[in-house]
């Protein structure tokens, strides 16, 4: 999106002028990004700052979440349904939870709201009109800026030439996620597929959201169940749930294969049932694809040195070219914490740290995704498309109806002198609006 005209006319002007988000000469993707700490919104144009505003995050109390958001619904007139139908202009919304963007008469850039993020009037409309649903809000303590990532991980416009198999020529099992009306199919592939010739297509349609992260226990149950019916024991609807039918079919299997047979899962029993079916060592990653919040595809991946955390990185992709097949991605790094309990649970030992300029690359590094899963997502890609990456999964604010929410943990330090919000420590306000020339 290009805000900085030859013309010198500014960005609040033009943006006013606008009838209809992302209209008139605005060009690509925006990141939105708030920072906690500053009290600030900045909006990006790939790692340019093109407009800034003070704002007022959640007070001691009502924290506003950091993370990685994006807007579920937009609304010109909405009211508060928990505190007191106060009006929230210009509603954005974050999260079905009740976070969100709004306009409010008091923004003391301090933190002062009750969990959303307020925005000063004239700046809420602005903001407003040059977004639209789908679109991604950061959610930080810390500042970050986003950095061009050149890396050959990252997905460009492809498609395959003609001939060329396709991913539901591969071993697919339909029917394991809703998208409306119709079944995801799912992908088992073999660990070293054949590889690929890409040729480049035009494509026009809403922005895919990708998120990378570790597989869960009801993807490697289904992988089970599917391998098990494979070989000859029926373990039934590969639904990912350890029902009779599962039992029945792991105590088959360790009876036949000499293995206690009590019908447990445990990572002896998958590693015996991968190498039975010829599969290689289990995957441990996932890779999963939304568009227009439903779910499009899912497979698993491999993360080498899964002891190491990945971290939490966003990218964003822009200035794709379908005719060159190529894309520039723009990513963050995000502090977040995990929890003993979820490092003891993911057998991390090594904690990942965001402040690290190459901690994005070095993640990147570890991904092994399967050439066939590669071709059906860079089929995919258009501007705008996004990348999460995260070790927690699937959270509780991502469902139906959204995109891949990923809530973050502060990264609490020995001496953290700012770890207690709300003191209203009152900074000098600054403009509105900044307008970048």
């Amino acid at each position: 999106m290009k805000f900085r005209l030859a013309t010198g006319m500014s960005i609040l002007g033009l943006l006013l002028s606008c009838g209809t988000a992302l209209a008139g000469t605005l060009e690509g993707p925006l990141q939105i990004i708030v920072s906690k700490d500053l009290q600030e919104l900045k909006i990006y144009d790939g790692g340019v700052v093109v407009a800034t505003s003070h704002v007022s995050t959640g007070k001691a109390g009502h924290s506003t979440p950091t993370g990685i958001f994006s807007i579920l619904e937009k609304k010109r007139t909405h009211f508060s349904n928990i505190y007191d139908s106060a009006p929230m202009p210009f509603m954005q919304r974050l999260t079905w939870s009740g976070i969100a963007l709004h306009a409010s008469n008091s923004v003391p850039s301090y933190p002062a709201s009750h969990g959303c993020v307020r925005l000063p009037n004239a700046f809420a409309k602005t903001l407003f009109s040059v977004t639209r649903r789908g679109g991604h809000v950061l959610i930080t303590d810390r500042e970050i800026v986003p950095q061009e990532i050149v890396h050959a991980a990252l997905f460009k416009p492809v498609v395959v030439v003609p001939d060329t198999p396709l991913l539901s020529q591969a071993g697919l099992r339909p029917g394991l996620i809703e998208a409306g009306d119709k079944a995801v199919e799912v992908a088992m592939t073999d660990p070293k597929p054949e590889i690929l010739t890409p040729a480049v297509q035009k494509t026009e349609q809403d922005p895919i959201r990708i998120l990378v992260t570790r597989r869960g226990d009801r993807e490697m149950m289904i992988d089970l169940q599917t391998l098990l019916t494979s070989l000859g024991y029926d373990a039934g609807i590969p639904d990912g749930l350890h029902g009779k039918q599962t039992v029945i079919a792991i105590r088959a299997f360790q009876l036949a294969e000499g293995l206690k047979e009590d019908g447990m899962v445990t990572p002896e029993l998958v590693a015996a049932v991968y190498a039975k079916a010829g599969k290689g060592a289990p995957p441990n990653g996932q890779i999963l694809v939304r568009q227009k919040f439903k779910p499009l595809v899912e497979a698993a991946i491999t993360i080498r040195n899964p002891e190491i955390a990945l971290g939490t990185h966003f990218l964003l992709a822009r200035d794709v070219d379908s005719d060159k097949g190529k894309a520039d991605w723009f990513g963050v790094s995000v502090d977040n914490q995990l929890s003993p309990t979820t490092l003891k649970r993911l057998g991390i030992t090594t904690e990942a740290d965001a402040t690290q300029p190459d901690a994005l690359a070095k993640t990147l590094d570890r991904l092994d995704i399967p050439a066939d899963t590669r071709l059906r997502i860079s089929e995919l890609m258009g501007e705008g498309a996004s990348l999460s990456i995260s070790d927690t999964g699937l959270g509780p604010e991502t469902g139906d109806g959204t995109d891949f929410i990923t809530v973050t943990r502060k990264v609490q330090q020995k001496a953290d002198a700012s770890a207690v919000q709300g003191t209203k420590k009152r900074k000098k306000k600054t403009s509105s609006i900044t307008v970048v020339n």
